[in-house]
């Protein structure tokens, strides 16, 4: 009989998510520093080790590949040209780099109707120093009547992190 060595870090299995937990109002070009809880409510869950943050810097677990997503909602009672989801990352623990995108445009046309709109930007990011290697979450808007919707009791604007294999 053969014995199999498995590498137990490759079973490490990890699933996170987290969420703004109130509306942001009079939002600009800001990272999202407050208002963030992990989810919680009935029927969802997380695999393995969660992450962790403070004040909207959030750290891996251990290394790895993640696949990280950030999903935002946003309304807006007067045109808004664009509205960024923003992935910014850091290798170094101190210079944040742009390294995901997703722009959803608010245009109310002759109506005058408030109107919402959603994106969702996403990235793989190789985590192989889990001091040094973090990420945080930017908005970026031409209006600061735009509001980025929150709540403690469903995901609006969220964040999904999920370990795909090691580094």
């Amino acid at each position: 009989m053969a014995i199999v060595t498995v590498n137990n870090n490759s079973l490490k299995k990890m699933i996170d998510q987290w969420r703004l937990s109130a509306n942001r109002t009079s939002v600009t070009s800001s990272f999202l520093t407050a208002n963030l809880e992990q989810v919680d409510t009935t029927g969802q869950g997380t695999i393995g080790s969660a992450m962790t943050q403070s004040s909207g810097v959030f750290t891996f677990p251990s290394t790895g590949f993640y696949l990280v997503s950030f999903s935002l909602l946003v309304y807006a009672a007067a045109n808004d040209g664009f509205v960024d989801a923003e992935i910014h990352v850091t290798t170094d623990n101190s210079s944040y780099a742009e390294v995901a995108k997703a722009t959803s445009g608010i245009y109310m046309g002759t109506t005058g109707d408030s109107v919402s709109n959603s994106g969702v930007a996403q990235t793989i990011i190789d985590v192989t120093d889990t001091s040094n290697v973090k990420v945080k979450f930017y908005v970026d808007t031409l209006n600061s009547t735009t509001t980025v919707y929150g709540s403690s009791t469903a995901t609006l604007t969220g964040f999904t992190f999920m370990r795909l294999g090691d580094t």
